[in-house]
C-alpha cells in the first residue's frame, strides 16, 4: 500500500496533462481529418456502366501480325525503311562469304602466298618485339606504381595506429584518474554519513 501511495505521489500533474494533450491531438488528426482518403474518385463525365469504353490501342495498331518470332516482324516497328535494313543485312552477308571465298586457303602453297603477300617476316618480328617491349614497360610501370602506393598506405596506417595507442592511453590515464578520484569522494561520504549515524 506505502508502494501505490509513493507511486501516486509521484505523479506530476504537467506529465498527465502532456499525455492527455498528446492522445487528444492524436484522435483529433486521425478520427477528424482527410475524409476523401476513402471515397470513391470521382468519375468524368458520368457514364452508365454498360456503355462500352474507347480503348485508343484499337484504332492505333503498332505492330501488325506478320510473321517471325511470336507472330510479328523481327524488325523495330518505328524503323521507318524496313527494306533498306535488310538490303544492308543482305549485302553484309555477301560480303563476309566473298572474304572468305577470296581469302580460303586450300593447300600449303596458297597459305605461303597469302603469308608471302602480306607483312614481312622482318617487320612482323620488328612489330612483335615492339609490343613485347612497350607491355613489359607498361607492366613495370604500373608493378613501381602500385608499390608506391602500398608503402604510402602503410605509412599512413603506421602513423594513424601510433596515434590511436596515444589517445588511447591518455584517455585510459584519465579514466583512471577519474575512477580514483569518484572513488576517494565515495569514501569520504560513506564516511561522513557513518559519522552522522553515530551521532
Amino acid at each position: 500500500m506505502k508502494k501505490v501511495g509513493s507511486w501516486l505521489k509521484n505523479i506530476r500533474p504537467l506529465k498527465v496533462l502532456t499525455v492527455f494533450l498528446a492522445g487528444i491531438f492524436l484522435f483529433l488528426t486521425q478520427a477528424c481529418g482527410a475524409p476523401g482518403i476513402a471515397t470513391q474518385p470521382p468519375q468524368s463525365g458520368a457514364q452508365a456502366p454498360n456503355i462500352k469504353r474507347y480503348d485508343p490501342t484499337k484504332d492505333y495498331p503498332l505492330n501488325s501480325p506478320t510473321g517471325g518470332i511470336n507472330n510479328f516482324s523481327d524488325v523495330d516497328p518505328r524503323a521507318q525503311d524496313e527494306k533498306a535494313a535488310n538490303d544492308r543485312g543482305d549485302a553484309l552477308a555477301k560480303n563476309a562469304q566473298r572474304n572468305i571465298e577470296q581469302k580460303g586457303i586450300d593447300s600449303r602453297e596458297q597459305y605461303g602466298q597469302n603469308f608471302n603477300s602480306g607483312t614481312p617476316l622482318g617487320e612482323r618480328v620488328k612489330n612483335l618485339g615492339e609490343d613485347i617491349g612497350s607491355s613489359a614497360e607498361e607492366v613495370r610501370k604500373g608493378l613501381v606504381k602500385g608499390t608506391q602506393r602500398g608503402i604510402e598506405n602503410i605509412k599512413g596506417n603506421t602513423q594513424n595506429a601510433a596515434d590511436d595507442v596515444t589517445k588511447n592511453v591518455q584517455r585510459g590515464a584519465e579514466d583512471a584518474g577519474k575512477n580514483v578520484q569518484r572513488t576517494a569522494e565515495d569514501a569520504g561520504n560513506a564516511v561522513k554519513r557513518t559519522v552522522k549515524e553515530v551521532d
